[in-house]
């Protein structure tokens, strides 16, 4: 069912002034991919129980298979039965057209990725489609994520080793992010210091320092993607350094799949598949749990 644009607004600026308190008591909003119901509930759970405020999301293929609307109507439906605080962000939103599609069915958080179906996409066609992005977000007071490149890795097992040398050609520098962000208008900047989407053989290594001076150099909110794989450490550091949204996938994925094929091992003769979620919900809750207490957010959710 529709949401009246009244009730968007609100949700809109309700979580405008999350983040601006996560900013201010140096906290995150963790961001779980949802991949279907079962992805949902256990990241409801895991926000009702430390009572924090999280951010679920969708990219392209999730938004194809389940929805806009189906997506919007089922977090809807989740946030009045377990009295959470809980956003929806399009995730990686490779084309304006999808993005303002986000807008019109009420996400509080849009994530426009012009490089994503483009990797070689130019400087101008990359500003020029986030800022029309941003123009439509005014619609209804969404908070705009982007960045001014292609983002590297994939949210998957990955076998292969990170080849530092090369990710390091894309990081953020202080001065293109200031640049990028004063040609946008964008809300929340997606920082690139080391984290790629995906897990790897190896942990992932963040570049802090330079995350401390994109800081600097932007009065926005800044977001780290790919933080599955990451060393919990670091997380702890950029919260303190002033991150409010951290991207989670990949690990729940693992979680999710690997217990449901423990589950489907040991019940070979069940083929109600509703009955043999429960493990998997608790698997994934787990994780979801776990990156909240990093992410500092355990407590902060608002009261209704």
């Amino acid at each position: 069912m529709p949401i009246p644009l009244r009730q968007i607004r609100k949700n809109c600026q309700d979580a405008r002034d999350t983040f601006g308190r996560a900013r201010a008591e140096h906290f995150a909003l963790g961001a779980f991919n949802l991949d279907d119901q079962e992805t949902l509930i256990a990241v409801v759970k895991a926000a009702s129980k430390k009572k924090a405020p999280v951010l679920v999301e969708v990219s392209k293929g999730e938004v194809d298979a389940i929805g806009l609307d189906n997506v919007r109507d089922m977090v809807e439906n989740y946030k009045a039965e377990y009295g959470v605080e809980m956003y929806v962000n399009l995730d990686h939103s490779p084309s304006v057209t999808d993005a303002i599609d986000g807008i019109e069915a009420g996400f509080e958080c849009i994530h426009i990725d012009i490089s994503q179906a483009n990797h070689q996409a130019s400087d101008n066609e990359i500003i020029s489609g986030t800022k029309e992005v941003v123009e439509a977000a005014k619609l209804t007071g969404a908070i705009v994520e982007a960045e001014p490149h292609y983002f590297a890795g994939s949210s998957n097992v990955h076998t292969e080793n990170i080849d530092f040398d090369e990710i390091k050609k894309t990081f953020s520098t202080p001065e293109a992010a200031k640049a990028f962000v004063l040609a946008t208008g964008i809300d929340t900047f997606a920082a690139a210091v080391g984290n790629l989407h995906g897990l790897y053989p190896v942990p992932k290594t963040l570049d802090l320092e330079l995350l401390a001076s994109i800081r600097q150099a932007i009065d926005i909110n800044i977001s780290l993607h790919g933080g599955s794989g990451t060393p919990p450490h670091y997380f702890i550091e950029a919260v303190k350094i002033g991150v409010t949204k951290i991207n989670i996938n990949s690990d729940m994925r693992m979680a999710y799949r690997t217990t449901l094929e423990e589950v489907l091992a040991e019940n070979k003769t069940e083929y109600a598949v509703v009955k043999l979620m429960g493990s998997v919900i608790e698997a994934v809750q787990a994780v979801v749990e776990s990156k909240i207490e990093m992410f500092g957010s355990v407590g902060k959710a608002r009261e209704n």
